[in-house]
């Protein structure tokens, strides 16, 4: 069974390359991945995020993803107070079919956020991302049915690589993202983004299949619900092609040492990415830097190749505080 999933996913990855973009179930702690508008869109000086994901871990390799990127602001005392003017770079790789084909993506983002009334609470702004991506396919890890015999995965296949094992393109992203508060405290924030804008082409054996493009519409919000206990929640719904995911659910925050400006807080919540997985989710804040642990719990049909086992999930944040005082102006954190 196993070897079957594994053949399956690979020829999902390599024949029909219309096949889901890599993802995390953590979507709210790699920015970058979720919107292009998410750049520079903090309360400090730069921040560092991290994710890696190692999915379906009973199927040997069979999606192993990790991300890294680092945004900041940027012309601040040229500038309406208020704004935001972000610029940022990220990077991602992916590994899928026990790393018979690597997927590398490079990506330069910038956004702008315009502040909607004097105290900066409610902001509106966009975001563009210029991606340079390279996929390598390891032709040598393939199998395929016309390699069975009586003996096994033993002959030799008539499919061939007319493209050679390493495709380059360019992709263009983009996103919007609104973010408010009514009293300084609170946040919340409505988003959406179009990733392969221009459909860029990526086919090992012919020209004729291109990227679909992914479009993602995400929610969240931060709200202060008794003495230093707080809920964070987000949603997020995207398609690509004929493949659509839908995650959403919360995490409670309890802050330690009670101290608003620099706290220690400590999350516990848990998402839900429907007809798929649950998703517990634990978390550990402390000097701007989070980290954040989860593990997919698989409850589709593919719990019988999968052993219920989703995949494990961590991530790092971490943001530098200004040396000034903090302008207090709420953002998106979940």
């Amino acid at each position: 069974m196993r070897k079957l999933v594994l053949i399956t996913c690979t020829l999902l990855f390599t024949i029909l390359v219309k096949a889901q973009d890599p993802h995390f179930s953590q979507f709210f702690a790699s920015p970058l991945t979720l919107n292009p508008a998410f750049t520079g869109k903090f309360d400090g000086q730069w921040r560092v995020a991290a994710n890696h994901r190692d999915q379906w871990p009973s199927i040997p390799k069979a999606y192993v993803t990790t991300s890294a990127s680092i945004d900041f602001g940027i012309l601040k005392n040229k500038i309406p107070e208020g704004d935001v003017f972000g610029i940022g770079i990220s990077g991602l790789s992916d590994q899928s079919a026990d790393a018979a084909l690597k997927l590398n993506y490079g990506s330069l983002s910038l956004s702008y956020h315009k502040a909607l009334d004097e105290d900066g609470y409610n902001t509106i702004g966009g975001g563009f991302q210029a991606t340079y991506s390279s996929a390598i396919l390891d032709f040598t890890k393939l199998t395929f049915e016309d390699q069975l015999t009586q003996n096994g995965f033993t002959g030799t296949t008539a499919e061939n690589l007319n493209n050679g094992n390493n495709q380059n393109y360019f992709d263009l992203n983009a996103g919007l993202l609104y973010s408010g508060s009514t009293n300084g405290i609170n946040n919340f924030y409505l988003g959406t983004s179009i990733y392969h804008i221009n459909k860029p082409s990526l086919s090992f054996i012919d020209k004729t299949w291109n990227l679909s493009s992914r479009m993602t519409v995400h929610a969240g919000g931060s709200f202060p619900i008794g003495n230093n206990l707080s809920v964070f929640t987000s949603a997020i719904f995207q398609f690509q092609n004929k493949a659509t995911e839908t995650v959403l659910g919360g995490a409670l925050a309890a802050n330690l040492t009670q101290d608003d400006n620099n706290p220690v807080s400590v999350y516990f919540g848990s998402w839900l990415r429907i007809s798929d997985a649950i998703i517990p989710y634990i978390g550990l804040e402390i000097n701007g830097l989070r980290i954040g642990a989860s593990y997919d719990i698989n409850t589709s049909s593919l719990k019988a190749a999968t052993s219920s086992r989703g995949g494990s999930e961590f991530s790092l944040i971490y943001i530098k505080k200004a040396a000034t005082k903090s302008t207090g102006i709420p953002c998106p954190k979940f």
